[in-house]
């Protein structure tokens, strides 16, 4: 009984890890809408993983270094191959450049700098109540999201007729996730609903951007995540 207490938040963040090289191969054979569920099922499982270890009292090292094993397959890898996947038809063309090599490559940056992200967010004590960058799951509904709405709904097809905009999405993303911006965490440090505004205003922003524009507010949401962050600055601790 004890071995199934101790070990049930880990068999749940392999769930993750398996959901997320699910979604990996599915979105390189170009089975997008698969991949979108894989990534859903991962965000679920990561959010349960450690809701379960919790209310077990099962919280470990060996959980945290396996959740972050896992997100950055799920979290890391699934938003560089679709930014990889969203430069491959501009070959080794740079602004009319000829270079020796193809420039999907740079998509990969992203999942570099995600490996970064989840290393330092280990490291780091200080994110209890709040996050110091954008997190990997925020940053695969971003990248991801973008990709498909364009493929599946057509929409944000300004981004995929100029490398140049990918290129600088690639930059801004890798950036965002080892940046030093506060980001609101749905964590509750108190039930006081002054310490609650930035939450609240996520939560009720977020709602209405996906009622107005469904699917295409998925990506749109995480950029009003990263403006109200930037708005309650001040206020996250």
């Amino acid at each position: 009984m004890n071995f199934i207490k101790n070990n049930l938040a880990n068999a749940i963040t392999l769930g993750n890890l398996f959901s997320g090289c699910v979604g990996a191969v599915h979105l390189i054979l170009g089975d997008y809408q698969t991949t979108a569920i894989c990534i859903i099922l991962s965000l679920i499982l990561d959010f349960f993983d450690g809701f379960v270890a919790r209310a077990l009292k099962a919280n470990s090292n060996l959980g945290t270094q396996l959740d972050s094993l896992a997100d950055m397959v799920s979290f890391g890898l699934i938003p560089g191959l679709a930014m990889f996947k969203m430069l491959e038809p501009f070959g080794n063309e740079l602004l009319g450049i000829h270079l020796p090599f193809e420039i999907k490559y740079f998509g990969f940056f992203i999942t570099l700098f995600s490996c970064l992200r989840l290393a330092i967010f280990n490291l780091d004590e200080e994110q209890k109540y709040y996050f110091k960058g954008l997190n990997t799951p925020s940053n695969t509904i971003l990248i991801f999201g973008l990709f498909f709405a364009q493929k599946e709904l057509g929409s944000f097809s300004f981004l995929f007729e100029n490398e140049i905009y990918l290129l600088i999405l690639t930059a801004i993303s890798s950036w965002l996730l080892i940046s030093p911006i506060k980001m609101i965490a749905m964590k509750f440090k108190s039930m006081k609903l002054q310490d609650n505004y930035p939450k609240l205003a996520l939560l009720i922003g977020a709602i209405l951007i996906l009622i107005i524009f469904k699917t295409v507010g998925i990506p749109l949401v995480i950029l009003y995540y990263i403006l109200i962050s930037l708005i309650f600055q001040k206020q996250l601790k």
